[in-house]
């Protein structure tokens, strides 16, 4: 059994395809398969179903993957010891971020990144909150950029930032000239949210003490900001958007934006990674660069109340 066998069968499992795990590991589709072949003869049991397609483990494969990848996680850290002592800024830096924090924080970040660490590869993967989680748990990822608590005693929190909530309204809205919002004036029927699965719809539900779909006179299905702000401005609608997502915008703009009541509503941002993870100077670097990225006010809570997600 070699530690090259084991990365074959975590990438076969990571891709559920035998020619794009292959891709994936630099080698050929016939050496992968033979290596992988020889390890199950070794072991005397078959890790893959190869007749499923896409291809998937066994039961006692799935078993053997989850240690593999504990093994290549412990092997690594004989690299990442070596690189801490020669002090070296060099690596790979595997990123998951949801969608509602993708398009304000990675702009910056790649720019300050770029010019400061240009030894530092960024991998970035945008995708809901669970599967962020997922991809920690699995050693596909080194972090997350999520809203927290998540309430997952394997994955460890680093609080980030706090985003201030906002309603953000059309001319022709009722509430269109108040300055300050409460949670009741909000008509669910003109509310636009992001689709199911995404941490802050969650999380504007409960702002709003709304529980069921069903309460939404309209449905229309994304999980991109942007779509609910231009929805907002065709129509007579309602949205919430985060602080980064108005951080931006111009006066006019400014004017379709309403704060919530004291103590306003805000979401909770962390750097989330697995208990066991390896890369804490390249991690460090990170939380760095994002903390200079976002407003100083935004670093502690302050009047602000963290709303409840339901994961």
């Amino acid at each position: 059994m070699t530690l090259t066998q084991l990365e074959y069968i975590v990438a076969v499992d990571t891709w559920r395809h035998f020619v794009l795990a292959s891709q994936k590991c630099f080698v050929t589709q016939p050496t992968l398969s033979m290596q992988i072949q020889k390890l199950e003869e070794e072991l005397g049991v078959k890790i893959f179903d190869r007749t499923k397609q896409p291809v998937i483990p066994t039961e006692i494969g799935a078993i053997l993957i989850a240690q593999a990848r504990i093994i290549l996680r412990e092997a690594s850290v004989v690299q990442q010891i070596i690189d801490d002592k020669k002090d070296t800024m060099t690596g790979e830096i595997r990123i998951g971020i949801i969608p509602t924090l993708a398009p304000f924080l990675l702009p910056p970040l790649f720019k300050r990144m770029r010019e400061k660490y240009p030894q530092i590869n960024l991998i970035i993967k945008e995708t809901i909150t669970e599967e962020v989680i997922h991809e920690l748990k699995n050693n596909r990822l080194d972090c997350g950029l999520v809203v927290t608590p998540l309430n997952d005693s394997s994955i460890r929190e680093d609080v980030l930032f706090y985003e201030e909530l906002f309603v953000y309204v059309s001319r022709q809205n009722a509430l269109y000239d108040k300055k300050y919002v409460l949670a009741d004036d909000i008509d669910p029927d003109k509310l636009w949210l992001l689709e199911e699965g995404h941490c802050f719809r969650s999380q504007v539900l409960n702002l709003c003490e709304l529980r069921r779909s069903s309460d939404l006179h309209f449905h229309y299905e994304t999980g991109n900001i942007e779509a609910l702000k231009r929805m907002v401005d065709k129509s007579d609608g309602i949205t919430i958007l985060p602080e980064l997502a108005v951080m931006e915008f111009s006066k006019a703009q400014m004017k379709l934006v309403k704060r919530l009541k004291d103590p306003s509503p805000a979401r909770e941002v962390s750097l989330a990674t697995h208990r066991d993870h390896i890369k804490t100077k390249l991690l460090n670097i990170l939380r760095e660069e994002i903390l200079h990225i976002v407003p100083q006010k935004m670093h502690k809570l302050h009047q602000k109340k963290v709303v409840e997600i339901n994961y």
